[in-house]
C-alpha cells in the first residue's frame, strides 16, 4: 500500500476517534513505572501461566508492533528504558479499551495501566486494564531500517532511527556518560567550567577557515568559532587557576568519515603546567573512560584491539618518521623531502621545511598509530601557539594523541611571552595565506598577553571522534545526532528544480 493511502486511513481513525468523543492528543499521562524497571522486578520472580501481581501499574510509550487474535491482542510498547509486552484480553481489560485499540496502529503512543503477569512462554506482560491513547501517528514506522539500507535517511531523520534503532539511542545515552566522566575528571581536579562566545567579531585558535556572520546591530561581519582557546587563555590571564570548557567548534571545511563542519570539542588550560603534565592527565581520563565504560582498560573498534593502559608510547614527530616510514628527514635536502611529497600527493603550495615534517608525518606515519600513541615535539613552524622546546629552539613543546589512526588530542606548553606571540602571529599570517588556513592578528589577545599570562599546558579533544573510538562507531555522523547533511538537490540542474 502507498504511503499516501496509509496515512489517509490513520486520518480516517483519526477523524473517528473525535466521532467517539475520544482525544488523540490530551495534555498529560501520569505514570508511574518504566517498561525496564518492571522487566528487571519480575523477569525472575514471577513463574509463567498463572501467577500475577496484585499491584495495578502504569506505564506510557510507543507502539512498535501490534498482534490481534480476535479477543487477545499483543502490543509491543517501548519507552525510553526499553520495551514490554502489553496484553489487551476482553473481559479483563474494560469495554473501551478493548474497542480503542482495535484503531491504534504501530507508532502511536498509548498509556497503559494493569497487572504484571508471565505469559505461559514466559514474557513477563503487562495484562491491560484500561488504556488511553496520548499520540496519534499518522506516519507509519518503517517496516526495515537495516543500517547500510538507509544510511542517509538515518542521518536526515534522526527522530525515526532513535525509535526503530535501539543501538543508535544506546549510542547516545553512552556519549552523555563520556561527557559526564570528562566533565567530572576536570572537576574533579579543581578546573572550573566556563562558557564562551561562539559568535566572535576574531577567530582563532587553530588553522582551519571560518564561517562568517554579519551582525546587522553592528554592521559588521562576525564568525562562528573555531576554537575557543584565545578566550581560555585570557581567562588565564584574568586570573582563573585551571579553566576548561566542552563547547561546538565550526571549521568551513570538508566532510568526511572523522570530520563535521560543526563539532563539539573539550579545551583545557592549567596554569603552571607543560605539556608532560597534560600527558598524564589524557591517559588517565582516556583509561578511566575505558574502565567505566566497559570494566577494562581493553576495547575492541571493529576487529582492531586498542588498550588504554598506562603508560602510553611517546615518540618524537622526527623519530616517528624513522620506524613507521623509514625516513631519516635530518639526513635529507629540501628537494629530497619535496620529491616524498610529491610522490605521496603531499606537495605543498609554498615549500617551509617544518612544515613538510608534519605533512610527511600525515602521509606516512599517521594511520599507522593504532594503540595510543604520544607524538611530541614538532618543528617550530607547525605551531605559533606554542613554546620553544627548551632543549631545541627548532621544536615546540607539543604533542598529538594518535589511537587507531586518528587525531585525539593536541597539547601545548603554551606560548605567554607577547613579544614573541606578536612576531609568531605575524610570520604565520605569510606563511599560512598561500592555504587559506591561517589566524589573523588577535590585537586584544597580544594585549592581554601583555599583562601576564602564567606559564600553563593546553589541550584540546576532539568529543566526537573519542566517542566514535568508544562506541565502535564508524563515522563521525553516527555519533551526532543532527549531522550536517549534503542537501539531496545538490546534484539537480536547473530544469530539476524548476
Amino acid at each position: 500500500m502507498a504511503l499516501e493511502d496509509l496515512m489517509n486511513a490513520r486520518i480516517k481513525k483519526l477523524e473517528d476517534l473525535k466521532g467517539l468523543n475520544i482525544s488523540a492528543y490530551p495534555y498529560t499521562y501520569k505514570r508511574d513505572s518504566l517498561t525496564k524497571t518492571i522487566s528487571q522486578e519480575f523477569d525472575s520472580v514471577l513463574k509463567a501461566g498463572d501467577e500475577r501481581t496484585d499491584a495495578i501499574y502504569r506505564i506510557a510509550g510507543r507502539i512498535i508492533s501490534y498482534r490481534s487474535f480476535g479477543k487477545l491482542s499483543f502490543l509491543k510498547l517501548q519507552d525510553f528504558s526499553g520495551t514490554l509486552q502489553v496484553a489487551i484480553k476482553k473481559g479483563i481489560s474494560d469495554d473501551e479499551s478493548f474497542r480503542l485499540q482495535k484503531m491504534l496502529d504501530p507508532g502511536d503512543i498509548i498509556g497503559v495501566e494493569g497487572y504484571i503477569f508471565k505469559t505461559h512462554k514466559g514474557e513477563t506482560t503487562l495484562m491491560t486494564k484500561h488504556l488511553v491513547l496520548l499520540s496519534k501517528s499518522l506516519r507509519p514506522l518503517p517496516e526495515k531500517w537495516h543500517g547500510l539500507t538507509d544510511i542517509e535517511e538515518r542521518y536526515r531523520k534522526r527522530y525515526v532511527d532513535l525509535i526503530v534503532n535501539r543501538i543508535s539511542l544506546d549510542l547516545f545515552i553512552k556519549r552523555e556518560k563520556i561527557i559526564d566522566i570528562i566533565r567530572n575528571f576536570f572537576k574533579d581536579n579543581k578546573f572550573t567550567e566556563v562558557e564562551l562566545p561562539l559568535l566572535q567579531p576574531m577567530y582563532g585558535g587553530a588553522f582551519a577557515k571560518p564561517f562568517k556572520a554579519h551582525s546587522n546591530a553592528w554592521n559588521r561581519d562576525m564568525f562562528l568559532s573555531i576554537s575557543p582557546e584565545l578566550y581560555l587563555k585570557r581567562l588565564l590571564v584574568g586570573g582563573f587557576d585551571k579553566v576548561f570548557t566542552i563547547t561546538k567548534a565550526f571549521r568551513n571545511e570538508d566532510v568526511d568519515r572523522t570530520h563535521n563542519p560543526e563539532f563539539t570539542i573539550m579545551e583545557s588550560y592549567a596554569s603552571y603546567w607543560d605539556y608532560n603534565d597534560v600527558m598524564n592527565a589524557v591517559e588517565t581520563l582516556y583509561e578511566k573512560i575505558a574502565l567505566e565504560l566497559y570494566g577494562s582498560t581493553k576495547i575492541n573498534y571493529g576487529e582492531t584491539e586498542i588498550d588504554f593502559k598506562r603508560p602510553w608510547k611517546r615518540i618524537t614527530i622526527k623519530d616517528s618518521l624513522k620506524e613507521y616510514a623509514n625516513i631519516d628527514v635530518e639526513k635529507l635536502s629540501d628537494d629530497e623531502i619535496k620529491k616524498i611529497l610529491r610522490d605521496n600527493k603531499a606537495d605543498m603550495p609554498e615549500y617551509n621545511r617544518g612544515i613538510a615534517i608534519t605533512e610527511l608525518f600525515d602521509a606516512l606515519v599517521e594511520d599507522k598509530l593504532i594503540n595510543p600513541t604520544f607524538v611530541i615535539d614538532y618543528p617550530r613552524e607547525s605551531t605559533p601557539l606554542c613554546k620553544k622546546h627548551r632543549n631545541n629552539p627548532k621544536l615546540v613543546e607539543r604533542f598529538e594523541l594518535f589511537i587507531n589512526g586518528w587525531e585525539l588530542a593536541n597539547a601545548y606548553s603554551e606560548l605567554n611571552n607577547p613579544i614573541e606571540q606578536k612576531k609568531l602571529f605575524e610570520i604565520q599570517i605569510e606563511q599560512r595565506k598561500a592555504k587559506g588556513e591561517y589566524q589573523p592578528m588577535d590585537k586584544d589577545f597580544v594585549e592581554a598577553m601583555e599583562y601576564g599570562m602564567p606559564p600553563a599546558g593546553g589541550l584540546g579533544i576532539g568529543i566526537d571522534r573519542m566517542v566514535m573510538l568508544f562506541t565502535n562507531a564508524q563515522s563521525i555522523r553516527d555519533v551526532i545526532l543532527f549531522p550536517q547533511m549534503k542537501p539531496k538537490d545538490i546534484h539537480k540542474n536547473d530544469s530539476d528544480k524548476e
